[in-house]
Formats: C-alpha cells, sequence, structure tokens
C-alpha cells in the first residue's frame, strides 16, 4: 500500500505543529509582556523604575485573582539577575521592587505558584 510508507512521516506531523500552537508574547492590557506561565497568561509591567507588576489573567483573557499565588522573579538587567518576590496587591496584580531600576522589555523569567501548590513559569 501506499499509504503505509507515510504512516510514520504522518503521526510526527502533528508533533511537529505542537509548538505553534503555543501563544507568542504579546503587548497585554496594562502595557507590559504578556506571555504563557501554564494555564494563566503572566503580563509583567516595567517602566524604568524598581516596581515591578504582574498581572494573572486565564487562557481567555479573563483576570485570576492573584490572592493566594506568590511569585519570585529573575530579571536581567545589565547583565546581572535581580532577584525579588512578588506578592497579592489587590485584583489580579503581585507587585514587587527589584534591587534596581528595571526597564521595559527586561528578559528574565517569573516563577509562579498558584493557590493549591501548582507551578508555572512566565519567560520573558
Amino acid at each position: 500500500m501506499i499509504f503505509r510508507p507515510l504512516a510514520p512521516a504522518l503521526l510526527v506531523l502533528p508533533l511537529l505543529a505542537t509548538p505553534l500552537l503555543a501563544h507568542e508574547p504579546s503587548t497585554g492590557p496594562n502595557g507590559g509582556v504578556r506571555v504563557d506561565a501554564g494555564h494563566y497568561h503572566a503580563e509583567l509591567v516595567a517602566d524604568g523604575t524598581p516596581a515591578v507588576s504582574l498581572y494573572l489573567s486565564d487562557g481567555s483573557d479573563k483576570p485570576v485573582p492573584a490572592d493566594g499565588f506568590k511569585a519570585n522573579a529573575i530579571l536581567v538587567v545589565d547583565g546581572k539577575a535581580q532577584r525579588f518576590s512578588l506578592t497579592p496587591v489587590g485584583g489580579s496584580r503581585l507587585a514587587g521592587t527589584a534591587p534596581v531600576a528595571v526597564p521595559k522589555g527586561v528578559k528574565g523569567a517569573v516563577q509562579l505558584t498558584a493557590p493549591d501548590g501548582a507551578t508555572a513559569q512566565a519567560k520573558y
């Protein structure tokens, strides 16, 4: 049969397409960079000051209450890793203060822990 040699290629094709289904970083409603973090979207907002905010939303972009969440950020500023925690401050927002001013578009990661103990990572 002609389909027998094609079967392995057809089985692998969906695996190759899987990364394409992931959302690319985008601008969030608060002007920050929004990425996927497990079952959530996490929007990192930095504006050149030490104050950093993280806004949580679900897969439908509806705000998720931040109560009970914890987050730890590792952001690279001027070639050095800056580590600090973010805590809920109301609504869907977690906030923290970095040791230095954090520029808009900063690179790094945020480790997010949900109220049920599940963890996810947001990479920026």
